[in-house]
């Protein structure tokens, strides 16, 4: 990625259309996942009469996978389903999300060569003898088969085989959660932060309900008030306060430390093309009056940029870096 076509951070006015959006559609999702998943009797302690050998199977790999996920199983066969109803909200929003993110940045990538859009998804489960393989030929709508694609090219992302997709949504509940992805502007999907939103506004009515609560905060409580999203500036005074600081070491001479007039004349001396350093920061020394960064100096920092290790220790579960990364990452 060049710098210098990097993508702006999200408007504030689509910011907040986004905020309410998210915050929609994970009321209808997890309304959906409830219906759903009560259908087939998952949280039961015996399978319905009614239910056919595919739906049993499904139903038992259901109730695994929300054991797996915390969901206890009674005595008596009955299983609590909270943890299953959130992961099955959580991941059939946010597949269908990430596919409108690929399609409107025209990477729904049908084959190595070709990009798809939603409407010639639609076109192509008209006619599913022309699709690839089975699982793109059970899909049957054009946002199921965006899904599966979108899946497939993020399998540590979306699990391709996870039960959770083969639960299918009540019609009004899906229509409702499209209509949700549609109504975004498509400058939404275009912004550098947009995804970084998306999880924090996931959480906000959740936030809320604990914080209203005062409950102490025990292991169901801690994502929901902890998971807050690095806003573009905070990422760049960090990087630009401590790798720029870095650079600047190697980049300014010891007559620019003397000399300098100013922070700003010592930024564009160390700032590169695309990479202005806007955020650096410098100080004079109180005993030598030489310029030095506001950071400090460490006699441990090595002299080439390959002997550089960078640690995140609060990095993002899910975050996508090509649409996510700040452009000083990559330029570095």
């Amino acid at each position: 990625m060049n710098p210098a076509t990097h993508r702006a951070p999200l408007d504030k006015v689509l910011r907040g259309a986004l905020e309410k959006a998210v915050i929609k559609a994970r009321d209808v999702a997890e309304l959906a996942a409830s219906q759903s998943l009560s259908r087939l009797g998952v949280g039961d302690a015996k399978p319905a009469d009614y239910l056919n050998d595919e739906q049993r199977q499904l139903r038992t790999r259901l109730r695994a996978h929300g054991r797996q996920l915390g969901d206890i199983k009674q005595a008596n066969g009955q299983q609590s389903l909270n943890k299953l109803i959130t992961e099955v909200a959580y991941e059939h929003w946010h597949r269908m999300l990430f596919a409108r993110f690929l399609e409107q940045n025209h990477l729904l990538m049908y084959d190595e060569h070709t990009a798809l859009t939603l409407n010639e998804c639609n076109e192509l489960v008209q006619d599913p003898d022309t699709l690839r393989d089975e699982l793109e030929r059970r899909c049957h709508s054009g946002w199921e088969l965006a899904g599966v694609l979108a899946s497939k090219m993020l399998p540590q992302i979306f699990r391709i085989d996870s039960p959770v997709f083969a639960l299918d949504f009540a019609p009004e509940h899906q229509r409702s959660l499209e209509q949700l992805v549609t109504g975004l502007a498509p400058e939404t999907f275009q912004a550098q932060d947009s995804l970084g939103w998306v999880y924090q506004f996931w959480q906000s009515k959740r936030k809320e309900e604990v914080n209203k609560s005062e409950v102490k905060i025990g292991a169901d409580e801690l994502s929901p008030v902890t998971q807050l999203f690095t806003e573009p500036y905070m990422v760049s005074f960090l990087l630009d306060n401590s790798l720029g600081a870095w650079w600047a070491g190697q980049r300014l001479t010891e007559a620019d430390w003397q000399t300098a007039q100013s922070e700003q004349e010592l930024r564009e001396k160390a700032a590169i093309p695309g990479v202005p350093l806007s955020y650096l920061r410098f100080v004079k020394s109180e005993d030598t009056q030489q310029w030095q960064p506001a950071s400090g100096t460490f006699d441990a920092w090595p002299k080439h940029l390959s002997e550089l290790k960078a640690l995140d220790p609060c990095c993002g579960k899910r975050y996508i870096p090509s649409f996510n990364r700040t452009p000083y990452m990559l330029k570095w």
